[in-house]
């Protein structure tokens, strides 16, 4: 593919995006749950007319690394640098039990339950574990502000979403790592899962104050976003080359950004950052989605939607294994977060763009890649249209919408 063809493929990507952000605004439905569907009759599109005419659509450069660089930072740092630092600390202990061990559990629940029912290798079956166990709650968000629900309970989601993203792709780079090595032993394993987590953190940390000691003295809003820009993208790549977590570095830097870096920014430059880090995660939320109908083989999926409802079904026991094992543990350290509470934490773990964006990663020599494509886009097509759907329902039946603010 040429420099003019790549140009002209990420246009119509673009175009395209914007036609479902403007019919997803006029139909009045969740962008996301737009994008779902455009992602789906993309891939119905291209398998049916364009891949016989047009193999290999994808652009060449588009590699598993570039994949991750390019998306991975724009995604997280948009969510970490709107997050209080504070209400984040207030519920420090169900937020980082549920982000670490209940990613672990999860990854776990998942991968063994789908080696032995769909008979994926135990390997690859654990890598869809931590692929499909980051969370993207961004279109359930939405619908708890409209229906005046809890703070805290948006907080604990948003808030778990942001931290097990970092956890998910650090589990995920280490089993593939392992599964290009051969083996995977646990103690290395658990040795190097520490350091990236760590080394990623300090990182993170200390490129979000060197940039929140800059903007204090500068009040120019194109300096101060490039300034972001480049610590959003620069902490990753860092990180990367030092074999730590580049998105933890990534959420640590975005969230010293967001909570420090206000102070020493005008009301203006603060305008200004927001929308562009909000259009920023647009195109790459789309991108990602519209990528995605590019590979995804539906009529395959379509041909074997029992696996798919399987697949669906393994990750929310996994989820639910995970929330309701984890929470009682957080209850009996920490502030109480009650029944009707949890159930709303496991049904609004929705999978967006982070599982989408890790699966797309995977180089054509993994074993058994399209399956994992494929499960993966099942999980995520359930998770957005029935779980995000129905997330107001399930409020309102458990009586944490409007004027019924959440008690015991």
């Amino acid at each position: 593919m040429t420099a003019s063809t790549a140009v002209e493929f990420l246009i119509w990507l673009l175009i395209a995006a914007s036609a479902i952000s403007v019919l997803a605004k006029r139909l009045r439905i969740p962008y996301t749950v737009a994008l779902v569907l455009g992602g789906l009759l993309l891939s119905l599109f291209h398998w049916h007319y364009l891949s016989p005419l047009q193999p290999g659509l994808r652009p060449n450069w588009l590699t598993p690394d570039v994949i991750l660089i390019l998306f991975l930072p724009a995604l997280v740092f948009e969510g970490s640098v709107k997050l209080n630092v504070r209400d984040l600390l207030h519920d420090s202990v169900p937020l980082l039990l549920l982000a670490n061990f209940g990613v672990l559990i999860a990854t776990l629940v998942t991968g063994y339950l789908v080696h032995w029912t769909i008979g994926l290798p135990l390997v690859i079956a654990l890598l869809f574990g931590a692929i499909i166990s980051a969370t993207d709650p961004i279109s359930v968000l939405a619908i708890f502000r409209d229906m005046r629900t809890d703070p805290r309970l948006s907080l604990i989601i948003e808030g778990e979403s942001l931290l097990n993203d970092g956890t998910a792709v650090v589990l995920f780079q280490v089993i593939l790592a392992g599964l290009v090595a051969g083996q995977l032993s646990l103690v290395k394993s658990a040795g190097q899962f520490l350091l990236a987590v760590v080394g990623g953190a300090a990182l993170g940390v200390l490129l979000g104050y060197a940039a929140f000691r800059i903007t204090k003295r500068i009040d120019d809003p194109q300096i101060e976003i490039t300034l972001t820009t480049l610590v959003a993208y620069g902490s990753y790549l860092i990180a990367y080359r030092l074999h730590w977590s580049g998105i933890i570095a990534t959420a640590s830097a975005g969230l010293i950004v967001g909570n420090l870096g206000g102070e020493g920014m005008s009301p203006r430059t603060r305008a200004a950052l927001e929308s562009f880090w909000e259009y920023l995660a647009f195109v790459m939320n789309s991108l990602v989605f519209l990528l995605i109908g590019l590979e995804v083989h539906i009529d395959a999926l379509a041909h074997s939607w029992r696996t798919g409802l399987l697949a669906v079904a393994v990750v929310l026991i996994g989820r639910a294994v995970s929330v309701y094992l984890l929470v009682p543990v957080s209850n009996f350290l920490a502030e109480n977060i009650p029944l009707r509470w949890q159930h709303v934490v496991v049904w609004g773990g929705l999978r967006g763009a982070l599982a989408l964006a890790l699966a797309l990663s995977l180089d054509n020599t993994v074993p058994y890649r399209d399956t994992v494509l494929d499960l993966t886009f099942a999980v995520v097509v359930f998770s957005i249209l029935v779980q995000g759907l129905s997330i107001k329902p399930l409020l309102r039946i458990l009586g944490l919408g409007n004027d019924q603010i959440a008690g015991a």
